[in-house]
Formats: C-alpha cells, sequence, structure tokens
C-alpha cells in the first residue's frame, strides 16, 4: 500500500507557466539579455534555476553571476500571483493527508519556502526536498530520495505525482511509483489534475494488492 505522496510543484500543485516565463524575462532583461525563446519557455517550467541561467550563460561567468545576483533580493509576489491552481489546494491536501504522508519535491530552491506559505501549505508536508538541499536536480533521483528519508518510507511504498519527463525519469530512478498529470508527459498511470489524484491513488493501491 502507498504511504507517501511526493509531489513536484510546477505543473501539479499549479499551472506555472505564465508566472515561470515572466520570471525569467525579468532577470534577463535586468543583465540585458533577450527574452526565454520556446524551446527555454518550455524548460523554465521543470528545469531547475540554476540550469535556466547556466544555459543562457553559456559558459560566461560574468553573465551567470549578474543572473544569479539580480535573484538575491527581487520580490517574488508578483510572479507567486501568476501561479494557477487547478483547485483550493489546503483543504484538498489536508484530506489526502488523513490517509497518506505528504511530500514536496521539487527543482526550485530558494522560492520554496515562501511558495509553500503563498499556496496556504504551511504545515501540510511531512518531507520537503528541493534544489535548495544542494543536491543534484530531477533527473536525478537524490530529490525523492532525500523526501523518502525525510518522512522515514520505503521506495516500494512512495509515489511521485509529476508533469514532464524528468519526474517519471526521478521516480524510475529512485524505484518510486509514478502519476503523470497534464499533457505534456506519457504515462499508463495520467490524470488530467490533480483532482483526479484521489482515484489514481486508489487503483495504484488496488494494483499493488
Amino acid at each position: 500500500m502507498i504511504e507517501l505522496v511526493m509531489f513536484d510543484a510546477d505543473g501539479v500543485l499549479f499551472d506555472s507557466t505564465e508566472s515561470n516565463v515572466a520570471y525569467y524575462n525579468w532577470i534577463f532583461a535586468k543583465v540585458g539579455e533577450p527574452p526565454l525563446d520556446r524551446d527555454e519557455e518550455v524548460k523554465a517550467v521543470s528545469y531547475a534555476a540554476s540550469e535556466v541561467f547556466a544555459a543562457r550563460a553559456g559558459g560566461d561567468a560574468a553573465k551567470l553571476g549578474a543572473m544569479h545576483d539580480v535573484t538575491r533580493n527581487m520580490d517574488q509576489a508578483p510572479f507567486f500571483r501568476m501561479l494557477r491552481p487547478p483547485l483550493e489546494l489546503r483543504p484538498f491536501m489536508l484530506e489526502l493527508k488523513q490517509r497518506y504522508k505528504l511530500a514536496l519535491a521539487t527543482n526550485r530552491s530558494a522560492t520554496v519556502p515562501a511558495l509553500v506559505e503563498h499556496l496556504g501549505l504551511g504545515g501540510v508536508f511531512d518531507a520537503v526536498a528541493s534544489a535548495l538541499d544542494q543536491v543534484r536536480p530531477k533527473p536525478a533521483p537524490d530529490i525523492l530520495r532525500l523526501c523518502l528519508q525525510r518522512a522515514g518510507i520505503d521506495a516500494a511504498r512512495a509515489v511521485y505525482v509529476g508533469d514532464s519527463r524528468i519526474d517519471r525519469e526521478a521516480a524510475a530512478s529512485a524505484n518510486v511509483h509514478f502519476i503523470g498529470v497534464g499533457s505534456r508527459i506519457e504515462h499508463h498511470r495520467l490524470i488530467d489534475t490533480i483532482a483526479e489524484l484521489r482515484t489514481a491513488l486508489e487503483l495504484l493501491d488496488a494494483d499493488l494488492k
């Protein structure tokens, strides 16, 4: 039986495309860079900020440093307000919490604590792991394994809920079950939004019996 449900953030708890594009374009404008191209916009949803910055800098240490400098004092609130959850998150999560432990496993880094508070999810998660923990970002399994360790749950009794190829690969590498969300991912366990998650979890539990 599943005991731990781990969530990706972007694309799962909320639609963040508008927010992420605005975030990176604001930073790039500050350092004299052009906006994200279409390929970068797609990656901006799933990849760690450090990876997006490194790819744009192309080995230019000064440019990379300038991007990171901009992020240190920027106000995240305008970008948080662009996030679009598919439902009211706190009551939904608290209902799930009656049956499962919950965790957040995301490639986000410095924005994670403020994001959790903005979403009204303070005290909801039994474990949180992110790129802020200075481990390899997904698709490496490190962030998921850290969640498992912090929650005290074996991989065989955990599921990761994600919306991208790198989420699916991270779950496979960590030997946890996977449920895909949305149209950007292919998987035999696939839901449109987390509003359908309870049914998907019940089906997964039935398959594991």
